[in-house]
């Protein structure tokens, strides 16, 4: 692992141009406020001390649901980078963002978990029809990506006024899970991603990227953030091969940085 970690760590260095003053001597304020969406949690995590340790700047994650995310963004919240789950939602801060340095980040798959405990496969989503199953969590179809996305998906299959009535909508992708974890769920449509990070879930299938939804996490600037070259130091970073190699590893689609 450490291995690893320093060579991840030497490709970023080598990727990242910063002025030779401000590597001997980095300027005082180097901290980065990044609002992310709470399924980028383990891998920013994973990502922070690298790029911590190659450019000097100190990273500060604001995590959770993308759309709570925007809604501090328009109340003024001095972030530096907002990263969210779906397009809908940085449209939602057009006027907060520095458009010109939009980029889509990443993409990622749906997922059916279901408790550990349970020794079930499905072979497509129509076994959430099962009348076995009475509890669907996703998150919100009204404002969470995953929700949005989940419903697009079913919606799409034709299935989704036969569950409605089962869903239970959760403020959060990773809320979806807990309920599947906790028992209070029978299964829940969540990201890939996410069941990695589960302590008692499983997948019981993954929905092929060609069948479902087109799933974007785009990123960008916030105009009112405090360092926005910090932040623009962080999302170049972000595109760099060694991230790409990272994201990859935890389950996620990088996307071809633009140019």
């Amino acid at each position: 692992m450490n291995c690893l970690r320093t060579t991840v760590l030497l490709a970023i260095a080598c990727s990242i141009a910063l002025p030779a003053v401000a590597q001997r001597r980095p300027p005082a304020n180097r901290q980065v406020v990044v609002s992310a969406a709470v399924s980028l949690t383990e891998v920013l995590q994973q990502l922070a001390p690298i790029y911590q340790q190659a450019t000097g700047d100190q990273l500060v994650l604001n995590l959770g649901a993308s759309n709570t995310l925007a809604r501090q963004i328009r109340f003024g919240a001095g972030v530096d980078v907002f990263i969210s789950a779906d397009e809908a939602q940085l449209d939602a801060v057009a006027m907060q963002i520095e458009a010109s340095g939009r980029v889509d980040l990443l993409s990622n798959q749906l997922a059916i978990a279901i408790p550990d405990d349970r020794p079930r496969t499905m072979m497509s989503a129509r076994d959430l029809l099962d009348p076995a199953l009475r509890r669907i969590a996703i998150g919100d179809p009204g404002a969470v990506p995953a929700g949005v996305y989940a419903k697009q998906y079913l919606q799409s299959i034709g299935i989704w006024p036969d569950l409605a009535r089962k869903m239970v909508p959760a403020g959060s992708v990773r809320l979806a899970l807990a309920a599947v974890e906790s028992g209070a769920a029978d299964a829940a449509i969540v990201y890939h991603t996410d069941v990695a990070s589960a302590a008692h879930a499983r997948e019981a299938l993954l929905i092929p990227a060609a069948e479902g939804p087109r799933i974007v996490y785009p990123a960008a600037i916030v105009r009112a953030g405090k360092n926005p070259a910090g932040g623009r130091r962080f999302l170049t970073f972000l595109q760099t091969p060694a991230a790409a190699a990272v994201f990859t590893r935890a389950g996620f689609i990088a996307l071809p940085a633009a140019h």
